[in-house]
């Protein structure tokens, strides 16, 4: 399966990093020039940009704009594709799961991520791969594996209004989703969590740079809470399946 890793041109550690633990397990990659707030397009003041629930940093913006250059990478091909932030720290068993997902025709959409935070899925996984379908998720955009048609309709919900990269995959109801039951991936910053030592040092851009000023728009509360309503009707249409916090596998 091809691996696409999205990372700026200034992190090259974490480039490394990936080079090494990829090379480790046998899988070759492509990068992805990730976005960056000089380089958005549309522009950071464009009105695109305020499409969302609240006011987005220039760097969320640029995190969901890198997203969607991998997705269009995908949807030109034909063939599924692991796509990959460049601090996603990956479990050995990752490189046997994507063997299996390749000719996986149920599958749109399959993340390998856990942050520790609950998921919905289905009680019983699929008969020939260990991942369950996935309901509802809240949060994780670091790895997961993106099929062409699936690409394409993310591609359709992007066009007009972004968000958060994690948020309009979690959001995206309309794919065949699946999660890998244990995850096989986490992001760095949750190694400690999970009792692992980070490879690397890590500090999330986003995080470096300060909220919006402005308060979010009487338009973009209401688009919360129509999200937050939509969240709770899926909930409901899948009341019978597991709710849990899916945990790590570590060997």
């Amino acid at each position: 399966m091809k691996v696409l890793v999205i990372n700026l041109a200034s992190e090259a550690e974490r480039m490394a990093f990936q080079e090494a633990q990829l090379g480790t397990l046998g899988l070759a990659f492509e990068r992805v020039n990730a976005v960056t707030p000089d380089t958005l397009s549309p522009p950071a003041n464009d009105r695109y940009w305020s499409r969302w629930e609240r006011p987005l940093r220039t760097t969320e913006m640029a995190a969901f704009a890198s997203h969607r250059v991998a997705w269009e990478r995908v949807a030109a091909s034909d063939t599924p594709h692991m796509v990959l932030e460049d601090d996603a720290f990956l479990m050995p068993g990752a490189k046997g799961l994507l063997a299996t997902l390749t000719d996986l025709p149920q599958a749109e959409f399959v993340t390998l991520e856990t942050r520790g935070r609950r998921k919905r899925i289905a009680r019983d996984p699929h008969p020939h791969a260990p991942i369950h379908r996935l309901w509802q998720d809240r949060t994780g955009a670091a790895c997961y594996v993106l099929w062409p048609g699936a690409a394409k309709k993310l591609l359709t919900r992007a066009a007009p209004a972004p968000g958060l990269a994690d948020a309009v995959l979690c959001a995206a109801y309309e794919l065949q989703a699946w999660q890998a039951v244990p995850a096989l991936a986490c992001q760095l910053d949750r190694c400690a969590a999970e009792g692992l030592t980070p490879p690397i040092a890590t500090e999330s851009a986003i995080g470096r740079e300060d909220k919006p000023r402005a308060k979010p728009s009487v338009v973009q509360k209401l688009r919360r809470i129509t999200s937050q309503l939509r969240m709770g009707l899926r909930a409901l249409a899948h009341v019978r399946a597991e709710s849990t916090i899916v945990d790590l596998k570590r060997d």
